[in-house]
């Protein structure tokens, strides 16, 4: 399990484009037939890519988190944003259709991964926060799940956010989590961006084309900076950072946050005419 440590905005802006990646940039996250997890000391997050090939894949125990199993002192969300998929939960079979999700509570001890066809592969997208309690496993359908249209065609930025794990739905601990899809013709999301004290973010980009991109702007509204992402690919956000989106095409991304506060709407705007 990669080990990600929390660093503050002033040494954040001095790093150079190879640092600013290496610090901030998940690459490489699904793999056929692999687990792919990585530790991030911004509150204690673990994110990663779990890609199920033939054999199904357990969720591992990295030495690191010093527990019995993953979830003894941990919940998790997950979004499957591939193929249609199987998460095993102590025995319970739960079938995750793409986009669906599923609530993993702390005390969860055995937790199972699989594709249910391996030529069109489930990719299982995991965010994991520290708990201090037990709530029950929850499979959220993407289809039924409430989904909000946001922003116009005239500002590029035309989008629908489903909020997929919430508190408006059932108690987390943490765990806050969705999709936002951008319609054809739009680029922008999260305009005008924001920061929130409170909550740190991390945002997985998927249906990103190959010959295309996201440019995911990042920094304090008044010194940003920019990371180039491609498919698969996540950024975390740390509580100090703005964070907005440009595609050279449409694009959708799983944006998952945990932290103190699960309020939605808990943000510091950072109004265009101020950004530098």
């Amino acid at each position: 399990m990669k080990k990600i440590f929390a660093y503050s905005a002033a040494e954040t802006a001095g790093f150079d484009t190879a640092r600013l990646r290496s610090e901030h940039l998940l690459s490489g996250l699904f793999q056929p037939g692999g687990v792919e997890l990585a530790w991030w000391e911004t509150d204690r997050t673990v994110a990663g890519g779990i890609q199920p090939a033939e054999t199904p894949l357990p969720l591992p125990n990295p030495p690191d988190l010093r527990a019995a199993f993953f979830l003894e002192r941990r919940e998790a969300g997950v979004v499957n944003v591939g193929g249609p998929g199987l998460v095993t939960v102590d025995g319970v079979v739960h079938r995750l259709a793409p986009l669906d999700a599923i609530y993993l509570g702390r005390g969860a001890r055995a937790v199972v991964f699989a594709s249910e066809s391996p030529a069109n592969p489930a990719k299982f997208w995991l965010l994991s926060y520290p708990a201090h309690a037990a709530y029950p496993t929850r499979h959220v359908n993407f289809s039924t799940a409430v989904t909000d249209p946001l922003g116009a065609p005239a500002t590029a930025n035309e989008r629908r956010l489903t909020k997929l794990i919430h508190a408006g739905a059932f108690p987390t601990c943490q765990v806050v989590m969705g999709v936002t899809r951008l319609e054809p013709g739009s680029i922008w999301n999260t305009m005008p961006p924001h920061t929130h004290l409170r909550r740190s973010e991390v945002y997985l980009y998927f249906d990103v084309q190959p010959a295309h991109a996201v440019f995911h702007f990042m920094g304090q509204p008044q010194e940003t900076r920019h990371l180039v992402v491609r498919d698969g690919e996540a950024v975390l956000s740390p509580p100090w950072s703005i964070h907005s989106g440009a595609g050279t095409a449409r694009y959708s991304f799983v944006w998952g946050m945990g932290g103190e506060n699960q309020d939605f709407p808990d943000m510091d705007p950072a109004p265009v005419a101020d950004l530098r």
